[in-house]
């Protein structure tokens, strides 16, 4: 009787921790998107756009941390398609990234289902494809991750949030734009902006007397952009998954690939007002608007409009300085962002890399430290995980710029799990700079002007510097990050300037150990595509 008791005891505990265990996943989002061709004509112009369930922007992804999100992506392209997460981390999960380095692209007519995790994230991010010029013809949106209930953000709830999408556009189709760099001719001027695909009627109603949040990313391919609101001063809460202080602006630059989230209470007289989006440091300055519409207004907007920096490069990396992280906000874990004293830490390696142009047989070229990127027909990540030889060399490319004439090639540079590692994005050149960092944020520690030395970490930042996974670089500029390499995989670190990096600026990170961990890195998914040397592995 004794045994029998205690096994309907155990029996029972097991059943509970079991429940326990299912009820505690974490919830699952799944998605199917079909991936089009269709007309689209934002400037007024029939061109052939990428459609997204038949949107042009692509739907929002919208989720909570740590939400498993289940995707299935129907290509129906003639060209292959990856789709990559601009911001997600993937801990552990570099197979989800979508980029050639680490996937195979999806073929036309067939479907490819990513699997991942907004692991410990919160903010504001986005999606876009990443094969060839796609990503000028759309397929892209915004990618919005909430936090959970029981871990507050630094601010009151607010009345609704809007996502906005912003940035230049081409009425060339994408195919044509690719031809232009395939040829070596430099990439064109853009024809105008857009917000949430449209020249000037995008439209988002609020009432008077309530905050709103504004989601704003630059999904442009070449322009930085500055954003304001007639009437309205924009409280600053969040960069790309960091809470900041709250400081208030008349308008803020975001530059190609960046994201960021604003508090907006409408506090003036019942009308409609212009929201703005203006280029920066371009001849002409290009300008778009949309409509803040106050709910039961009969007033249309009117000018003049709030004017905007144009090309005052000091007053844009003055601006970025003063952004700063929330050291006491509650972080997507519950804990506080500014537990990990980055400052602290010793600088165990620097990564000097210079952008460059120049012309390889007579042809456009764009390059870091004399190396301008190819794609290997085998995915990196494919390669390092079946042990393949000859698809990349770690000698490729160094860690800091070397003379002589720019060379063709597949750069990595190779890092252990865990390295803190600072790297220098030096601009010699007289055009802004953006460079994004896949499977990470960075500590954005200083701008300077010029070059850069070691005398110049005097002027870091090391208390409270916002986490981003976009920087940009100014003309004849430098910009330092510091990285914690604490995610294993092969990263992609490119020019979010979409021609520069189609054009060799970028590069990737192999981050690894010396031993096999599901604790560190998952195993390659079932599911995998294998194309080049893997699909014989």
């Amino acid at each position: 009787m004794g045994l029998a008791i205690f096994l309907h005891f155990f029996l029972g505990i097991l059943a509970l921790s079991s429940v326990s265990r299912v009820t505690a996943e974490d919830p699952y989002r799944f998605f199917t998107w079909e991936v089009t061709y269709g007309k689209i004509s934002p400037l007024g112009v029939n061109q052939q756009g990428i459609l997204i369930n038949g949107q042009f922007p692509g739907p929002n992804l919208d989720c909570v941390t740590n939400d498993n999100i289940i995707i299935n992506v129907i290509n129906k392209l003639d060209e292959p398609l990856l789709i990559t997460w601009n911001g997600i981390k993937q801990r552990k999960n570099p197979w989800q990234d979508g980029v050639l380095g680490t996937n195979c692209p999806i073929p036309p007519n067939s479907n490819w289902t990513y699997k991942m995790q907004a692991k410990d994230q919160i903010g504001t991010f986005t999606y876009f494809p990443s094969t060839l010029m796609h990503r000028a013809a759309g397929g892209f949106g915004g990618f919005n991750v909430a936090s959970r209930s029981l871990i507050p953000v630094p601010y009151a709830t607010p009345a609704e949030e809007f996502t906005l999408l912003v940035g230049d556009w081409f009425k060339s189709d994408h195919k044509e734009l690719q031809q232009t760099l395939d040829s070596g001719n430099p990439f064109p001027f853009p024809d105008g902006i857009l917000i949430n695909g449209l020249p000037q009627s995008a439209s988002f109603t609020g009432e008077k007397g309530r905050t709103y949040l504004f989601r704003v990313s630059n999904v442009g391919l070449t322009t930085s952009i500055n954003f304001r609101i007639q009437g309205h001063t924009l409280t600053l809460v969040e960069v790309e998954g960091s809470h900041t202080m709250q400081e208030v602006y008349e308008s803020l630059d975001i530059h190609v690939g960046q994201s960021l989230s604003v508090l907006v209470t409408l506090n003036g007289s019942p009308m409609d007002y212009f929201i703005v989006a203006s280029t920066r440091f371009t001849k002409p300055i290009l300008n778009t608007t949309a409509i803040l519409h106050y709910a039961g207004s009969n007033t249309p907007a009117t000018g003049p409009l709030p004017i905007g920096p144009t090309y005052q490069i000091h007053w844009s990396m003055k601006q970025a300085r003063t952004i700063r992280w929330n050291l006491t906000a509650s972080a997507a874990r519950p804990n506080p962002q500014g537990s990990f004293h980055y400052g602290t830490i010793p600088i165990g390696r620097t990564l000097l890399l210079a952008n460059s142009a120049t012309k390889i047989n007579e042809k456009l070229r764009y390059a870091a430290n004399g190396v301008s990127y190819i794609n290997p027909s085998t995915p990196l990540l494919l390669a390092d995980y079946f042990n393949i030889p000859g698809v990349f060399d770690l000698n490729t490319i160094k860690d800091t710029p070397t003379p002589g004439p720019t060379i063709l090639g597949t750069s990595v540079i190779n890092t252990s799990l865990h390295d803190f590692v600072e790297i220098i994005f030096q601009n010699n050149e007289t055009t802004i700079q953006s460079w994004h960092l896949d499977g990470y944020d960075f500590w954005t520690v200083g701008f300077g002007s010029l070059q850069w030395n070691p005398s110049m970490r005097k002027r870091y930042n090391l208390a409270d510097a916002p986490t981003r996974y976009t920087i940009q670089v100014y003309p004849n500029s430098w910009s330092a990050i510091l990285v914690s390499f604490d995610n294993k995989g092969m990263w992609n670190l490119r020019s979010a300037i979409w021609p520069r990096q189609y054009l060799g600026q970028q590069l990737y990170v192999r981050v690894s150990d010396t031993e096999h961990n599901l604790y560190t890195e998952y195993d390659i998914p079932p599911n995998a595509l294998l194309c080049g040397k893997a699909a014989h592995s």
